[in-house]
């Protein structure tokens, strides 16, 4: 039986987080462990302590919020995990009950699994919110609630999709030894949406590996807000992606080991 290391990437969303690990704790596959990633000082989860949790939580932190570094984050993470695979998750991603048996049913020392997320109403997220209730995450509520990308609501474990590209940083995993081989994540990159994502995808093909989707297994719920992606962020990130692919360093420079 695998044991997960499971990797909250948090940011100043105490109310989403707490939901979440409520969401692991009656998860289907028990095996795993909890870190969150926060890329900020140091939290105070006491919120968390008078609910009985049957997980031991792990916390890494900045020593002070300067900014995007995400990746350096997700490298502490790393670095403390135990398990042999690690599952990556945001910290404003509600896990499906059957999540984390999807990843350790399809996840081999060999592959790349991902998942993708179904995109929950501003109302039901204020719902969630505000009565704590996950028997809200529904499939009658969420589709006569008005969120989107409905068709990742349907739960068919069995598909299994090879791709070619499209992993996302919010919903996927891989064994921990290729992690290490390739140095973890590039902190070079200093803005959303590219170097935790398609800049690991990147590496991590190019050492051989192959990418499935578990999109109808490894679902999730996304709590809604406000867009937080910069446009210009984003394509300082892909302009920066495009030179290292140029160089061809998969094992990355400044990652886990500078």
């Amino acid at each position: 039986m695998k044991y997960l290391s499971v990797v909250i990437a948090y940011y100043k969303n105490p109310a989403a987080l707490s939901l979440i690990i409520k969401a692991l704790e009656r998860q289907s596959y028990q095996n795993f462990e909890i870190i969150i990633a926060e890329d900020d000082k140091k939290s105070d989860f006491d919120f968390l302590v008078n609910q009985n949790l049957k997980h031991k939580i792990k916390h890494v932190f900045q020593s002070e919020d300067t900014g995007f570094r995400k990746n350096a984050a997700l490298n502490k993470a790393l670095a403390i995990s135990e398990g042999n695979h690690l599952v990556f998750i945001d910290g404003d991603c509600i896990p499906h009950h059957h999540f984390l048996k999807a990843y350790s049913g399809h996840l081999t020392d060999e592959n790349i699994c991902f998942g993708r997320r179904v995109m929950i109403s501003p109302k039901l997220t204020s719902a969630l919110y505000h009565t704590g209730d996950l028997g809200l995450l529904n499939f009658a509520t969420i589709f006569f609630s008005g969120s989107k990308r409905l068709k990742y609501l349907i739960y068919l474990p069995l598909i299994i999709q090879k791709r070619e590209s499209g992993m996302w940083g919010h919903n996927w995993g891989v064994a921990k030894k290729h992690l290490l081989d390739i140095n973890g994540f590039d902190e070079d990159y200093q803005t959303a949406g590219v170097g935790e994502d398609v800049d690991v995808e990147w590496r991590l093909l190019s050492k051989g590996l192959k990418l499935y989707s578990i999109r109808f297994a490894a679902i999730q719920f996304h709590l809604h807000h406000k867009e937080n992606y910069n446009r210009e962020d984003v394509q300082k990130g892909k302009k920066l992606l495009l030179q290292k692919q140029k160089d061809g360093f998969i094992r990355c420079k400044n990652g886990l080991i500078k």
